[in-house]
């Protein structure tokens, strides 16, 4: 049986495999089960009619389980290790929640305006972490046998990567030796190749609206007056979501 899964589309390029690291989260667990699917790429600026119709609020990821619409990563993973427990991915419950902190530090520091606001050292504090919890265990947050917690944290590195780079000049010290190990182990794997985003550019300009500041806009000339103004909108609060 063929699972149907609806997974963003790249920004810009609505045939083109997107960035939602949620989405890449339950790709990357049907390729390590080698469960059959087929993507329908679904893109956030223009749903499709039949997606709103069986999927009213148009979230992403979702996965068709016996003619009925699942959101939400989470659930979707459980549900896919209840149907498919060969091979296994269940983390040992020791190990669960590894690195499961790692993404709020990572956006509050991407949209952080002020150096001096700790954002940048809180960030800091939970790569340490992983990379000491990876000396002691690795090389995968269990040990040689990749699992779900693995699963979630790559797409979500492969971002901090790509976004903190371009937007901050920031990347993760060189001295975190074995969470760079982790990072090559992961992306080098031929589930992480096949379902990693189209290129780093769309994973940049999906994440541009959290992270630069919006341009400056023009108003056309007051009839009055023959005053140019200037305004620069405040900043769009986005959160990430599925």
């Amino acid at each position: 049986m063929v699972l149907e899964v609806a997974v963003k589309s790249a920004a810009g390029a609505p045939n083109l495999l997107g960035d939602c690291p949620f989405c890449q989260r339950v790709l990357l667990t049907l390729e390590e089960k080698k469960v059959p699917y087929k993507t329908h790429l679904i893109n956030l600026s223009d749903k499709p009619e039949w997606y709103l119709a069986v999927n009213p609020e148009g979230k992403v990821p979702a996965v068709k389980f016996d003619d009925k619409w699942v959101l939400d990563s989470d659930v979707i993973v459980g549900i896919l290790e209840e149907k498919y427990p060969e091979p296994s991915l269940v983390t040992p419950p020791e190990f669960a929640n590894v690195g499961s902190k790692l993404f709020g530090p990572f956006v509050t520091f991407l949209k952080s305006k002020d150096p001096n606001d700790g954002s940048e050292q809180a960030l800091l504090n939970e790569l340490k972490a992983l990379d000491e919890h990876l000396k002691a265990h690795g090389p995968y947050i269990a040990g040689e046998k990749v699992t779900a917690a693995d699963l979630s944290l790559a797409p979500k590195l492969y971002h901090l990567d790509a976004v903190l780079g371009h937007f901050k000049k920031w990347t993760v010290p060189e001295d975190l030796t074995h969470l760079h190990n982790y990072k090559k182990l992961l992306f080098s794997r031929e589930s992480f190749e096949k379902t990693k985003p189209a290129g780093v550019e769309y994973v940049i300009a999906g994440w541009a609206p959290k992270s630069a500041p919006p341009p400056f806009q023009l108003r056309p000339p007051a009839l009055k007056m023959s005053v140019l103004f200037i305004t620069h909108p405040k900043d769009a609060e986005v959160a990430p979501s599925e």
